[in-house]
């Protein structure tokens, strides 16, 4: 890591000894070491900070081995110290690296079934408008009711429903096209779909098509549900009350 006042980097290391499905998350051990010189600062953060974000990720990633799309993998058990684990997960397609230390384990690669998604709504609104509303951090928090992250530039950030949707901006045409990297918290770790919203503009209305490529079968009704009734409803009735106090 870098510290910010001097921008000198540090390398150190995060070891979790007893990470098992046997043991509570929050009882697992982890400890924080960085090599000789300054940085304390940084290895503080770590153990206060650094410390939760690490727990909040491994229990994310023991769920997710649990989930029936892991069948195939083994759990981590308490093993050797100091052995390594290489293991390459393939998820829908895309080759991940997972670098597990210090655990020795036999672990199967799995891939992950998946399903496309295809949607059409029309909206009463013009196209620049409804883009918006998928671009604006106001407009998005106003249909979400929930505070959120929306960094609207490729590669730029994308957070919502109380962290329940994350992902990123991959593509933006403004008033034509949005593509997005997304997930759901549930879905295996790692694993993202591809969205791409088209806005069709059709004078005082817009055709919205959204194709979602790489869904998880099990998470297909629970995700196109998510469209049309966490996005698509709340959006028109957003756009309803819109109308209302311009009148």
């Amino acid at each position: 890591g870098t510290v910010k006042e001097s921008g000198e980097k540090h390398k150190g290391s995060v070891e979790i000894p007893n990470l098992s499905e046997e043991n509570e998350v929050d009882d697992t051990e982890i400890n924080v070491s960085k090599k000789k010189g300054e940085g304390d600062v940084l290895k503080d953060l770590m153990r206060t900070e650094g410390t939760t974000k690490v727990r909040e990720a491994l229990r994310d990633y023991l769920k997710a081995l649990k989930t029936e799309f892991t069948l195939g993998m083994i759990l981590p058990t308490k093993a050797a110290v100091g052995q390594e684990l290489a293991t390459e997960r393939k998820l829908s397609g895309n080759t991940v690296q997972d670098s597990v230390s210090p655990q020795a384990l036999d672990v199967v690669g799995v891939k992950i079934p998946t399903v496309k998604i295809l949607m059409r709504e029309i909206f009463n609104s013009p196209a620049d408008e409804l883009y918006s509303i998928f671009t604006t951090k106001e407009l998005v928090q106003k249909f979400s009711k929930c505070p959120a992250v929306i960094e609207a530039e490729k590669g730029g950030k994308l957070q919502m429903f109380d962290g329940c949707v994350s992902g990123e901006y991959a593509e933006l045409v403004p008033s034509q096209r949005i593509v997005l990297k997304w997930r759901c918290r549930s879905w295996p770790d790692e694993h993202y779909a591809t969205v791409a919203l088209n806005f069709k503009d059709m004078a005082a209305q817009t055709e919205l098509q959204l194709e979602c490529k790489g869904v998880p079968v099990s998470n297909e009704d629970s995700t196109r549900q998510c469209w049309k009734k966490q996005y698509f409803e709340e959006i028109r009735i957003l756009l309803q009350q819109s109308k209302d106090t311009m009148e």
